[in-house]
């Protein structure tokens, strides 16, 4: 259940990326065949043996061409933020199942995959969001950051997966545990549990 989880969780993140680089004028993703809800077509081969082997891993990223985006200054922000959001309106649409069908989620099969893909969804909306390539947060940077400190881009993109899989790898990311309870204790209040 948990590996069915990561896998759509996943693949649906990359088809929101796909998703709005198309809506905004690149064709690219779908020339490459990533608007597409078929999670073959986003899973990265050997991400996905390492979600079964370590359970962490990771899907294709979606290719887009920021000059193509209907948003110049935008658009490449539009692009990345529409993975976490997608993580996001699922996490949501789990937690409404089981508070309208009032599923136990730790008493039945239904449950526990939804608390499974609940949490998993916050997790990566919230880890996508990290400030560090290759994850979508980076290139929120490009927009908030003034011209003077772009340089901070340039050494991220040279050191940034470096820095992440020290912070995986050796424990760095509980820093984050706060934001990630936080958004999940949202989405619960909001649906009402």
């Amino acid at each position: 259940m948990l590996a069915v989880s990561i896998v759509y969780a996943l693949a649906l993140h990359e088809y929101a990326h796909a998703l709005a680089a198309d809506l905004q004028g690149d064709r690219m993703p779908r020339a490459f065949g990533r608007l597409t809800l078929n999670p073959a077509k986003h899973l990265d081969p050997l991400g996905t043996l390492m979600i079964f082997l370590v359970g962490f891993g990771w899907a294709k990223p979606v290719e887009f061409r920021p000059s193509a985006l209907s948003s110049k200054r935008f658009g490449a922000a539009i692009v990345a933020l529409a993975g976490p959001m997608m993580n996001i309106l699922l996490a949501t649409l789990a937690a409404l199942v089981l508070a309208v069908f009032s599923i136990d989620p730790f008493e039945s099969v239904t449950g526990t995959f939804l608390r499974y893909f609940f949490s998993l969804n916050v997790l990566l909306a919230v880890f996508n969001l990290l400030p560090l390539p290759p994850l979508d947060g980076s290139r929120l940077l490009t927009i908030f950051l003034p011209p003077d400190r772009q340089g901070i881009i340039y050494f991220l993109d040279k050191y940034g997966f470096i820095i992440l899989l020290a912070l995986v790898f050796f424990g760095g990311i509980r820093f984050i545990e706060p934001l990630i309870d936080g958004l999940g204790s949202l989405i619960l209040t909001l649906t009402g549990h």
